[in-house]
């Protein structure tokens, strides 16, 4: 079953993209309208501070929270992890198969090196996103503990985004020089 995605990765990456593009569209021209300006916590690669955090929770108010839990958290940032890790393994087992050591593996092998590598990073950012709809929903939640944790739920989802990323560079690289 994993490795049939390999065969579907033009797909997988036109729709990653799409979903990508409209979740930064929502991000930019309305979003960020209704936090007065500031960028959402999901924007913050580096993560935030407990004030930064506040701040961003106090300029949304209610409303403003009640919409990007509804139009982000419950529709976009449901979808976009798995779909996101989803194309990341099939990027995984498609450029690994162009690399003479990875195609002789198993077929079983290669699946699992791909969902080993993507897992992680498929599990952080639903965690991150639990955490932040968490202080959307209740702000009373919204102490520097629970922020904090936001913030670190969000430095290593893209800590470990970075990992299959520098994989599938690595492969496509190491697949160009083959070639050449």
């Amino acid at each position: 079953m994993v490795l049939r995605l390999s065969r579907h990765v033009a797909a997988l990456c036109f729709l990653s993209a799409a979903v990508f593009i409209a979740m930064t569209v929502l991000e930019f021209f309305y979003f960020r309208q209704l936090s007065g300006g500031l960028p959402s916590l999901d924007m913050r690669y580096f993560g935030f501070t407990p004030d930064e955090g506040m701040a961003w929770l106090t300029a949304l108010g209610r409303r403003g929270g009640e919409i990007i839990l509804v139009w982000h958290y419950l529709t976009f940032d449901l979808l976009f992890p798995a779909l996101l890790s989803v194309t990341l393994v099939s990027l995984i087992l498609a450029s690994g198969r162009r690399l003479k050591n990875f195609r002789v593996l198993p077929g079983q092998v290669q699946s699992i090196f791909a969902l080993v590598l993507v897992l992680p990073y498929t599990f952080a950012d639903y965690a991150q996103n639990i955490a932040v709809a968490r202080l959307l929903s209740d702000f009373l939640y919204a102490n520097p503990d629970s922020l904090a944790f936001a913030s670190a739920l969000i430095v290593t989802k893209f800590a470990l985004l970075a990992v299959p990323v520098i994989v599938i560079g690595a492969f496509w690289l190491t697949g160009q020089r083959r070639q050449n």
